[in-house]
């Protein structure tokens, strides 16, 4: 039974429902490994907002995680599966990188929008080439963006072991970035309203995310080009029909979608390390997937699901240094169970959702006594 009357039932009950059995399941895992359940509970919380410090850099995480998941929403919702988020946010970091260094000196107030525009340049160019393919090609986007990923990375390995390597040293990372060129950390902006919080590799990446959900719901429900992304991702067909040119749409879809998930290379690069190197990304291109499943392709869902991912990050570090038994696999774990729960079985509660919150007046006609 569809009920139409209840339209936010697939976005809200739903997705809680599927987190919970993905936490419970999480929980009978590591029952099984002898773990103290409430003792790790508590880890886990305190670890992620119990401190100052805590929230920092669950929110830091989030950040990361906002930018996934919207470029993989954008994708989704023009029938892509965009799944090369880790060699996109790799050259977004590069952008940034790149006209860091060479713009060295110049005001931070002009090398931040220098650097934005960059980063998200880069990882654009990194979508364009597998949306072309697949536009003018019938490639399959999932296969090439899996590809593009390796070589995003060989090639960032390539030019830090050799044109963009820091001289004198071992390792295979850029020269440092200056400390001039840092975006502007929560510490320093809220300390400007007379707040004065713990410093943590929150910046201003994180109110960039925020601004760029906003901005992606405007986009899809209000905007021309929205309307048609959505339109070729309902039915191809049906675009056609309606004279919308299913390549374009394609290409500028995926061009914005990799912008987006570029940005991790200006949270990271130019908000925390102030450096470039190999594995600066750190899976937080393909965890945009589950991201984006648990918020239902809605930016606003995926802000909250980004900041649960943000706090499973913190607090299972927390909870891998305190408990010898657990490593920071758990976290990959959790990952995969809400992947599992909220993708592959997502509609598996929803013949009892619906039938627990049938409106009145079904109810009371499924009361009436057969006659």
């Amino acid at each position: 039974m569809h009920n139409k009357s209840l339209p936010w039932l697939n976005s809200i009950v739903l997705t809680l429902a599927n987190i919970g059995l993905a936490l419970l399941a999480s929980v009978i895992v590591l029952s099984l490994t002898g773990v103290d359940i409430g003792a790790a509970i508590s880890q886990i919380y305190h670890g992620a907002f119990g401190t100052q410090e805590g929230r920092g850099y669950t929110l830091y995480y989030a950040t990361n995680f906002i930018f996934s998941g919207l470029g993989v929403a954008l994708a989704w919702h023009a029938g892509l599966f965009n799944i090369g988020g880790e060699g996109q946010a790799t050259l977004g970091g590069l952008g940034v990188a790149i006209i860091c260094i060479q713009l060295d000196g110049l005001s931070l107030w002009l090398l931040i929008p220098a650097s934005m525009l960059f980063c998200a340049l880069f990882g654009a160019i990194w979508a364009f080439i597998p949306a072309w393919l697949n536009a003018y090609r019938s490639s399959n986007i999932v296969i090439t963006t899996i590809m593009l990923n390796l070589i995003a990375s060989s090639f960032l390995v390539y030019l830090l072991a050799g044109a963009l390597k820091a001289p004198g040293q071992m390792a295979a990372v850029s020269e440092s970035l200056s400390a001039g060129s840092a975006l502007p950390s929560m510490q320093s902006i809220m300390a400007v309203f007379g707040y004065n919080i713990v410093n943590t590799p929150l910046n201003i990446s994180f109110l960039w995310a925020l601004v760029c959900g906003a901005g992606l719901y405007y986009y899809l429900w209000h905007t021309k080009l929205g309307y048609e992304t959505r339109v070729v991702g309902h039915s191809d067909e049906s675009a056609h029909y309606a004279g919308i040119k299913s390549k374009r749409i394609v290409i500028i879809t995926m061009m914005i979608s990799g912008a987006l998930i570029g940005f991790i290379g200006l949270n990271e690069v130019q908000g925390n390390s102030l450096q470039l190197n190999v594995d600066f990304v750190a899976g937080f291109g393909f965890a945009g997937i589950a991201v984006a499943l648990m918020g239902r392709n809605n930016p606003l869902g995926i802000v909250i699901a980004s900041i649960l991912f943000g706090a499973l990050y913190q607090g299972g570090s927390e909870l891998a240094f305190n408990e010898e038994s657990i490593g920071n696999n758990i976290i990959f774990l959790i990952q995969g169970l809400v992947v599992l729960f909220c993708g592959a079985l997502q509609w598996m509660l929803r013949p009892t959702i619906n039938y627990w919150l049938r409106p009145m007046d079904v109810i009371k006609k499924d009361k009436l006594p057969v006659r």
